[in-house]
């Protein structure tokens, strides 16, 4: 009796060790990716020192993508939570490293030159290499077009990478971001030159894009860094924060496609 009471608490010891059995013949039908955006960023350092600060601290991301040669990194698995994005609001979500997939580019960003701000250019290959990453997590985790954001969408108070040299353009050329006709932007445009809308109108239609902004009618400081990202991406020209006619049209064409 002993040597059976022994051998069945050894047997539990056992069975305690590898966690409880669990049945997976059923699957629920109502169920998505928990990945709801992806967010881009440039690391503002080489590749050997974007490798130890995403990989030896605190900040992390999932993929991370060098500049030459454009090897694409897994840092992070994207089932668990990289630490990427920090403080941040998309259409209603805040904090949002729970529901995005980070992607760093090896990326100086930008520095203060005798002549103004420099901004480094990105490697046409790298851009490459993050299309193809970007189709297939799309395809994955069932993502439309207008899921990719920068960090500077869903941080503009604080954030302003991918910056505005990073090519957003090119994705739209790739079937992966929502991008207005040119033509229609510019009769819009026309129309707005002769009658601009109020700030409350561009602070609503900003809101309906997805980004955090004050809906006090303002032209306030937070209102203009959250306009200077939309054009950071829209019209990377000028990215001035004004509210201006050309804005207006881009606004109303993106949050109103047909």
């Amino acid at each position: 009796m002993r040597v059976f009471c022994l051998v069945l608490f050894l047997a539990l010891l056992a069975g305690c060790a590898r966690g409880p059995q669990i049945d997976t013949r059923y699957s629920a039908v109502g169920q998505n990716s928990r990945v709801q955006y992806i967010i881009l960023h440039y690391t503002s350092a080489d590749l050997a020192r974007s490798l130890r600060l995403l990989t030896e601290g605190e900040v992390s991301s999932h993929y991370l993508i060098g500049d030459a040669p454009p090897t694409i990194y897994r840092l992070v698995d994207e089932n668990r939570r990289a630490w990427h994005v920090g403080d941040s609001q998309w259409r209603g979500r805040t904090w949002l490293n729970a529901s995005t997939i980070g992607i760093e580019l090896v990326n100086q960003g930008y520095y203060e030159g005798p002549n103004g701000r420099y901004w480094q250019p990105f490697a046409p290959a790298q851009i490459e290499a993050l299309i193809v990453l970007l189709q297939d997590l799309m395809r994955r985790h069932d993502l439309a077009p207008g899921s990719i954001l920068g960090h500077s969408d869903v941080a503009p108070q604080r954030k302003v990478d991918p910056g505005p040299l990073f090519p957003w353009r090119r994705l739209a050329e790739a079937g992966l971001v929502p991008w207005p006709d040119a033509q229609a932007v510019a009769r819009q445009q026309a129309l707005f030159a002769a009658s601009l809308p109020s700030v409350a109108w561009f602070q609503a239609q900003l809101a309906l894009q997805g980004y955090d902004v004050p809906r006090h009618g303002e032209l306030d400081e937070a209102t203009r860094n959250v306009l200077a990202a939309f054009q950071m991406k829209y019209r990377p020209a000028r990215y001035d924060g004004e509210a201006d006619a050309e804005t207006a049209a881009l606004l109303l064409l993106l949050n109103s496609p047909d």
